[in-house]
């Protein structure tokens, strides 16, 4: 039996993944719509891109947020956030005009905010509610859903956008909600109330990020994640001046999306096999070489190595991000993962935007052959950290059994 197929047959493991797909579909929908329905209202590129903005915002506050999901019952928290999202999408039904927008930026930080602790308590939730061993298959099957729905789902979103409307993605969105949390709610986990805190918000959001900090095994994939994701926003803010490069319009980008896409998708079925294999670090490691030789090779104004280069990206750039994941979730003491789990992802994913930003500018000031060549040059530095075995281990606290086990 495959290691997919032992993780499909876990009832916890197959509930998240459907709630992970389901909420993806979603997202990945209104992400494209709230864009194309600003620019419509408002004619506005800027006001347009405010939208994403609007929903990467919170992400910075995630050590924060984060501390939320280990102040109460996981469960209960994920429940209660999927039907507070699915009760502010409705209000956007009455989004009509200019001076409404106001309303959908409302909704879409909240909306990332939700996401943070969402996603905080997931870690927490499934670290707990499966074996410890399906872990990683289950951290690259989730990849792999949620990249397969970033091919489809925008799609099916700008369709539903053309033919009904703003309005009509936003409650195709809240019923998206509506579904995962019943998927939630029919999860079979034991939980215990937390115990008091320890200290105010301040000192309990520290200890997140104190425990990244000294764990030597959790501190190098963390920090070589943000800074492949800080790569990654320079290598995909050149990729409009790439396609130019390649004598296409500006709507071949999608198609070089949709092959990294699909290599995203191929390497989460095996990530778990390979973590298997090589471990977390060395995992990490040769995805990252992986990712930087792609980018380098962009250089060359080839439509067959453009297309090759995009699926190594898409195959490679994941890889880190499943160590880390998965690294932290074996390695953190349940009552505190999910404020390390936020942490780990504000650290990791933040460089991402001031990477599209330096990017941005760069491309404007220099060819985009050299930069990427140097680019695909600099990158594997990241990687190098994590072919030295840590000096010294340290040892996870232990889960109480009755923390959260599968009933």
């Amino acid at each position: 039996m495959t290691t997919t197929s032992t993780v499909l047959r876990d009832r916890n493991a197959r509930l998240c993944l459907t709630g992970v797909v389901i909420s993806a579909f979603g997202t990945s929908a209104l992400w494209l719509a709230s864009g194309v329905w600003v620019k419509d209202l408002t004619g506005s590129d800027g006001l347009a891109a405010l939208c994403m903005l609007a929903l990467w915002a919170p992400t910075l506050a995630g050590p924060l947020l984060g501390t939320l999901a280990d102040r109460t019952r996981r469960k209960p928290l994920l429940i209660c956030a999927n039907l507070l999202l699915a009760a502010l999408l409705l209000t956007l039904l009455t989004v009509d005009s200019p001076d409404r927008l106001w309303l959908l930026f409302a909704v879409l930080f909240v909306y990332g905010a939700a996401g943070v602790v969402h996603d905080a308590a997931e870690s927490a939730l499934v670290a707990g509610a499966i074996p410890a061993p399906l872990l990683g298959d289950f951290n690259g099957l989730r990849m792999t859903a949620t990249e397969g729905m970033k091919l489809l789902a925008p799609l099916a979103g700008a369709g539903v956008y053309a033919a009904y409307g703003g309005a009509s993605v936003a409650l195709l969105d809240a019923l998206t909600f509506v579904v995962a949390t019943g998927l939630y709610a029919a999860l079979r986990v034991r939980e215990s109330r937390p115990g008091p805190p320890s200290g105010g918000w301040r000192a309990q959001t520290a200890e997140g990020a104190r425990h990244l900090w000294s764990h030597p095994r959790l501190r190098p994939l963390v920090l070589a994640g943000g800074a492949t994701m800080l790569f990654a926003g320079l290598s995909g803010a050149m990729i409009y001046a790439v396609v130019d490069g390649l004598g296409h319009p500006p709507a071949y980008a999608g198609v070089l999306y949709a092959v990294q896409g699909a290599g995203s998708v191929a390497v989460g079925l095996l990530s778990g096999r390979a973590l298997r294999r090589l471990g977390e670090r060395r995992f990490a490691a040769y995805g990252i070489a992986l990712t930087a030789v792609g980018a380098g090779l962009r250089a060359i104004p080839s439509d067959p190595v453009a297309l090759v280069c995009s699926a190594a990206i898409g195959a490679g750039l994941p890889c880190v991000l499943i160590a880390a994941l998965t690294a932290v979730q074996r390695e953190t003491p349940l009552a505190l993962l999910g404020r390390t789990a936020a942490t780990a992802n504000t650290l990791v994913f933040t460089p991402n935007v001031i990477g599209l930003a330096a990017g941005a500018a760069l491309v404007e000031l220099a060819d985009v052959r050299l930069l990427l060549a140097v680019l695909g040059l600099a990158w594997p530095a990241a990687a190098l950290p994590l072919l030295h075995s840590p000096a010294s281990s340290a040892r996870t606290a232990p889960r109480s059994p009755s923390d959260a086990n599968p009933a």
